[in-house]
């Protein structure tokens, strides 16, 4: 980016890492895109907790996202980490049949937030029932103490409404750089002007939870 959108935070996926290679300092990119910090480094750890999650802290990395769908013992391991080296551990319940059961668990296994997550498969193989994280994550912040974020094909203006459900922390992602998702297009358009606006409005946005939570 040649201007900062003011992001808080930088959350750089699979995919973009492979690209920019391991090797390279989480921080040094973070630098690049001009972001306060780099948050969470999406790479879905599903074994080795521990050591995962240890080599992206050491290579400047502040947060680490382990699968729910992983064991207990990985998900604990993960958040040994986290404590050792000062980071912070997300689960992402990508997979699970009860989300907001699998939302207690992994609280109560030690992460610091929830991620909400409908994946990219399930939701473009099952495009007629209009999947969509925000149906569950009301239970899931009613259901738990910690942050919560509902990621997985959110155009804008959904992921702008996720404080408004309790979700106070949001992810802006594919529809900013794709225009749909078969043919992941580069959208037209001014990307840091639209993703700037977008983050304004979740800053002034308040954050409200569902009744007794």
């Amino acid at each position: 980016m040649n201007q900062s959108p003011a992001a808080d935070v930088l959350s750089p996926k699979h995919p973009r890492i492979v690209v920019r290679g391991l090797r390279k300092r989480f921080t040094d990119i973070a630098r690049q895109e001009e972001v306060v910090a780099l948050d969470g480094v999406d790479l879905k750890i599903m074994d080795g907790g521990y050591g995962e999650s240890r080599v992206y802290a050491e290579a400047g990395a502040d947060g680490v996202v382990v699968m729910s769908r992983s064991h207990d013992a990985t998900i604990e391991r993960a958040c040994e980490a986290g404590e050792e080296f000062g980071i912070l551990v997300m689960g992402d319940d990508m997979g699970t049949p009860d989300s907001v059961a699998e939302a207690v668990r992994l609280q109560r296994l030690g992460v610091g937030m929830i991620l909400h997550h409908l994946g990219h498969d399930h939701r473009t193989k099952h495009r007629d029932l209009g999947l969509s994280p925000l149906t569950d994550l009301p239970g899931i912040v009613a259901a738990t103490t910690i942050p919560v974020q509902a990621v997985g094909g959110l155009s804008i203006e959904q992921a702008v409404s996720s404080p408004s459900l309790g979700a106070g922390v949001v992810v802006f992602g594919a529809p900013l750089v794709i225009d749909d998702e078969r043919s992941f297009a580069i959208p037209e358009g001014d990307l840091p002007r639209v993703l700037g606006d977008a983050i304004a409005r979740v800053h002034a946005a308040e954050v409200l939870y569902p009744a007794g939570s």
